[in-house]
């Protein structure tokens, strides 16, 4: 399991740990996998790309590791794909920009085209907003989702005014607010991670933007609009594939089965967390369908694969899941959700 355990990230990963935790006692409660029981490795994704990408190899080196899966940034995820060559099989359960089609990796998260595109489309046709600023995090998937973007966009009558990207980390979320200020948009697109979307939520907020933009994330969860508080979260639009506040018999199974295990006290169950569920959930029923834990024997039925889960129904196309996105708007501390896309 390769989560972030600090940086912006880290706000991510109480949540990721406790979901595996519970994901594995269920798996060993029914005999495991393939009648093997299932052990937890966890690597902290917040580190170097190039530091995850050896822990991992190493492992595998020694033995130790039968697959690899979890929720962490893209800029990981493309050191970690050569360092395991195709070795062992390797679910991605993060939203990314797309186009991932390397053997032995399974995307289970969303992409923009079933993401974000429709999120911007219905708040052009809704909202009437289609002047965007965007902002984010210079690495992979935020600098590739741009520019997907702006392909896309032109034929929606949406167009992007600007752009503006800060390293991770480096604290200059403040750089992003003052161009933010200073643009004729009326939408800003968050293309950023974890705590550092936080303190742009604060922010925005503090210079009352809110009064004259809309703000649409991509990758906003329950800790991340907790942590930015109901003040600084007015006219926050956010798809995903899951939310806590989703209606659905998956949903609530899940998140019943969530408290039971670990009690009240857990830290909160949302989007980000519930992938690597479905990361896990990923490689059982794939090591089921295909009767082998191999990544070979993995790469075979891949296109076979769908199942039921608390998203909805995911179904494999090639190495790319789908599955039902649904649009939310930020209400005080939780989400609402408005419709599925």
């Amino acid at each position: 399991m390769v989560v972030p355990l600090e940086g912006s990230a880290g706000i991510f990963g109480p949540s990721c740990q406790a979901v595996a935790e519970l994901a594995a006692a269920e798996f060993n409660k029914e005999d495991g996998v393939l009648g093997r029981q299932v052990e937890l490795e966890f690597i902290d994704a917040g580190q170097a790309p190039r530091e995850v990408a050896a822990q991992v190899a190493a492992l595998a080196d020694e033995g130790r590791l039968d697959a690899v899966t979890g929720w962490h940034i893209s800029s990981v995820r493309n050191a970690l794909v050569p360092a395991i060559a195709g070795r062992l099989p390797y679910v991605y359960t993060s939203l990314y920009e797309g186009g991932e089609r390397r053997p032995g990796v399974y995307c289970s998260g969303e992409v923009p085209n079933f993401q974000i595109i429709p999120a911007l489309a219905w708040m052009a046709c809704q909202l009437g907003r289609r002047r965007w600023f965007v902002v984010g995090h210079d690495y992979v998937w935020p600098r590739q989702t741009a520019a997907v973007l702006t392909q896309a966009c032109a034929g929606l009558g949406i167009e992007i005014v600007g752009e503006a990207f800060v390293p991770m980390d480096a604290g200059r979320v403040n750089m992003l607010v003052n161009e933010v200020a200073k643009s004729s948009c009326d939408g800003v697109l968050m293309l950023l991670v974890g705590q550092e979307a936080v303190l742009f939520n604060r922010l925005f907020a503090e210079l009352g933007l809110s009064e004259r933009m809309v703000r649409y994330s991509p990758l906003m969860e329950e800790n991340m609009v907790m942590g930015s508080g109901p003040e600084a979260t007015d006219d926050l639009y956010v798809s995903a594939g899951f939310f806590r506040t989703l209606v659905t018999a998956g949903s609530f199974d899940l998140q019943s089965r969530y408290a039971a295990f670990h009690g009240v006290g857990a830290p909160p169950l949302n989007n980000v967390a519930e992938s690597c569920y479905e990361g896990m959930h990923t490689l059982v029923h794939l090591a089921r369908l295909a009767c082998s834990p191999l990544v070979q024997d993995m790469n075979r039925v891949i296109g076979e694969l769908g199942y039921d889960g608390p998203r909805g129904t995911v179904q494999f196309h090639g190495n790319q899941a789908t599955h039902p996105v649904y649009l939310a708007r930020a209400d005080g501390l939780d989400f609402e959700i408005i419709e599925q896309l």
